[in-house]
């Protein structure tokens, strides 16, 4: 039987509490119980462990069961399980045999590197879309710019994290190369996790200049001024270690 990993008294393991009426096979207008497709809840609830490893909840080292994992949400052990097989699949946490899974212990030094890999990835990948994408292209973009500002203002940092993954991936998207997408995606998830000295709490201040960012790198990309379209990502990846 899976064991659960210590944890700290009364913290929770999520930060979502239990998945909501629609997703446990409820209609919530009626109150019938209707038929939900498993990836559903499963997905949900990856998001919400995403979000968890973002936040320190889910402390690297500490190994956390499904059932105990499913008992928080509300659900059976079995999509919690699956979302952990994902989970492992990006290297988020490692499966411990007849205990659960135990979150990974991201080094300072590995952070470093996913934060220079995503610089030498998407700096020649902006420099190029700045000398050919109109200034109105860039402007269609302001919206995903003000959601990371927005979240930033709020000190919510995984609003931000998603927000900022939306952010650059929808610059990316313009290159028209899914591979480049999804390999993107990957490591934006990767750099954001915890390093194993404990979860690295940004200060709202810290979140808001980033955002910022957002908005000059836009400034700069629609007057396609390449210098200061590379400092500025270069920049924005090694504040976000």
């Amino acid at each position: 039987m899976e064991q659960a990993g210590p944890r700290p008294t009364g913290r929770p393991p999520v930060p979502h509490g239990r998945v909501p009426e629609q997703a446990r096979g409820e209609d919530t207008r009626t109150g019938t119980p209707r038929q939900v497709r498993r990836h559903s809840v499963r997905g949900q609830i990856l998001e919400a462990l995403r979000a968890a490893l973002v936040s320190g909840e889910l402390v690297p080292g500490e190994v956390y069961s499904a059932p105990a994992l499913g008992e928080r949400f509300g659900v059976s052990a079995t999509p919690v399980r699956e979302a952990m097989q994902r989970l492992a699949h990006e290297g988020a946490v490692e499966v411990v045999p007849n205990r659960g899974f135990r979150v990974a212990e991201r080094s300072p030094r590995e952070l470093a590197e996913l934060a220079e890999i995503r610089a030498l990835l998407e700096v020649p990948v902006m420099l190029r879309l700045a000398r050919t994408q109109p200034p109105e292209r860039w402007a269609e973009l302001r919206p995903l710019a003000e959601r990371t500002s927005a979240a930033a203002a709020r000190g919510d940092l995984a609003a931000y994290v998603d927000a900022d993954r939306a952010f650059h991936h929808a610059i990316l998207a313009l290159a028209g190369n899914r591979q480049l997408l999804l390999i993107a995606d990957d490591l934006h998830r990767r750099s954001q996790w915890p390093p194993a000295s404990g979860p690295v709490h940004r200060r709202r201040a810290d979140l808001v200049a980033d955002a910022a960012e957002h908005t000059a790198l836009l400034d700069a990309l629609v007057a396609q001024d390449l210098a200061v379209v590379g400092a500025l990502v270069r920049e924005h990846f090694t504040q976000a270690e």
